[in-house]
């Protein structure tokens, strides 16, 4: 089952949600919107290896002229949010508006786990140059009940990839997964 702003607001006065900053305008029925840091990463190297440590270089958003997304590149951007969950399963949506401009903010992980608490890195493409702007709108976050209790929370397991606190766009760490 999915969270209702009511119990989005309880979950978060228990502290089993941690959104920060909170705004209360920014809860919806059944979400809660969050927003585009003001740093975004590109790779360096146009062919990855998923083998290797891919570098990224960082970039600033303009605060007046923000940036021009463009077709063909990946773009790893990050919430303003700060998030915690610790006995639901939060879903990271892109808000319909976005999608609209033709931005994907994700590429394949939507889903976060039980005791994910960090800020969540966007994979944004684009299918037509759009510019953006650090602080809109950019997702949602959408809070499913769990059935049992989870035995190892995501910030606990030792295989975790992204536990380290970080407010920064994070490359992927899937060379971690090689020997």
């Amino acid at each position: 089952m999915i969270l209702t702003d009511q119990k989005i607001r309880e979950s978060i006065r228990d502290g089993s949600i941690v959104i920060e900053p909170f705004d209360d305008k920014n809860l919806g029925a059944n979400s809660y919107d969050v927003h585009l840091g003001a740093e975004l990463a590109i790779y360096r190297d146009e062919i990855l290896d998923a083998k290797k440590h891919n570098q990224v270089d960082h970039i600033m958003i303009d605060p007046v002229e923000g940036f021009v997304l463009r077709p063909g590149r990946t773009y790893l951007g990050v919430t303003q949010e700060y998030t915690e969950t610790h006995k639901t399963v939060p879903f990271l949506e892109g808000k319909s508006s976005v999608g609209r401009l033709g931005i994907d903010i994700h590429a394949t992980a939507g889903k976060g786990d039980v005791g994910f608490c960090n800020y969540w890195t966007l994979e944004i493409s684009v299918h037509q140059p759009v510019r953006v702007y650090a602080g809109m709108p950019i997702a949602q976050l959408i809070y499913f009940e769990i059935s049992g209790e989870v035995e190892v929370p995501y910030r606990m397991k030792k295989s975790a990839k992204y536990n380290e606190c970080c407010p920064h766009p994070v490359e992927s760490m899937m060379w971690r997964n090689f020997p």
